[in-house]
């Protein structure tokens, strides 16, 4: 019979999320996305009626024979603008809340910590057609921060986003992988760099993690590459026992 692994998880402090090895985004992030579909569409329409007043005067202003009064050209085409905006804006806004629930429920997120052979890892797991897991080493990782925007802050929620060594660039938008809709975002954003620093110490400060550089064994006279290997092994024992 194989080794049992344990392994060190978060546990959220809600009853409503998943507790163990996997958590669960809080059912606040649907509604904070539900929000901002809803205000999205609002702005959409909004803003044509708007941009159709400032036109309407526009016309009115360099082009006064064809258009005399602007007041006419929007008693006369403000009533169609409004319902062709609503209809269009109805036709991607209905079926984004009817997604949004599917997508919302296929997140999951796991932190583990080292433990026995298990390596220490981020799990995330999203998507409804094309489903996407991605597991991120402790080792690769190079920088961990919280988020809370408007949105997050209305529903008490917020994100960890997490960089890693292949990621981070100036060409870079964005972190590699997002925690997202977490009521205890920071509890895991502490949680994961209380981690780092027990597996990067002494090589971890604040919340970049820096790899440590393997020093040559420098070469002379009298030492060949058996002896260089030989003094490798035993500096890397004395690490160890550290």
């Amino acid at each position: 019979m194989g080794k049992e692994i344990k392994g060190k998880v978060i546990k959220p402090p809600i009853s409503k999320v998943t507790s163990g090895k996997v958590f669960k985004p809080s059912k606040a992030f649907l509604h904070k996305e539900w929000t901002k579909g809803i205000v999205a569409a609002a702005a959409i329409w909004l803003g044509s009626l708007l941009g159709f007043v400032v036109l309407a005067y526009f016309l009115a202003y360099v082009e006064p024979v064809d258009y005399p009064s602007a007041a006419l050209l929007i008693n006369t085409w403000i009533g169609p603008l409004n319902y062709w905006m609503i209809v269009l804006n109805l036709i991607w806004l209905i079926p984004a809340l009817i997604i949004q629930p599917f997508y919302v429920n296929s997140i999951e997120y796991s932190v583990k910590a080292e433990s026995g052979e298990t390596m220490p890892e981020i799990y995330v797991k999203r998507g409804i057609v094309t489903v996407t897991r991605k597991h991120v080493p402790f080792r690769t990782i190079t920088n961990i921060a919280s988020n809370a925007g408007p949105f997050d802050r209305l529903f008490g929620i917020g994100s960890v986003n997490i960089e890693t060594a292949g990621f981070s660039g100036a060409n870079q938008t964005g972190p590699e992988e997002k925690l997202e809709g977490i009521v205890f975002y920071e509890e895991v954003r502490d949680f994961i760099l209380n981690e780092l620093r027990k597996f990067r110490d002494p090589y971890v400060t604040g919340t970049e993690v820096v790899l440590p550089v393997d020093e040559p064994v420098p070469r002379g006279p009298g030492l060949d590459d058996e002896m260089l290997i030989t003094l490798r092994e035993i500096r890397d024992l004395l690490r160890n026992q550290k």
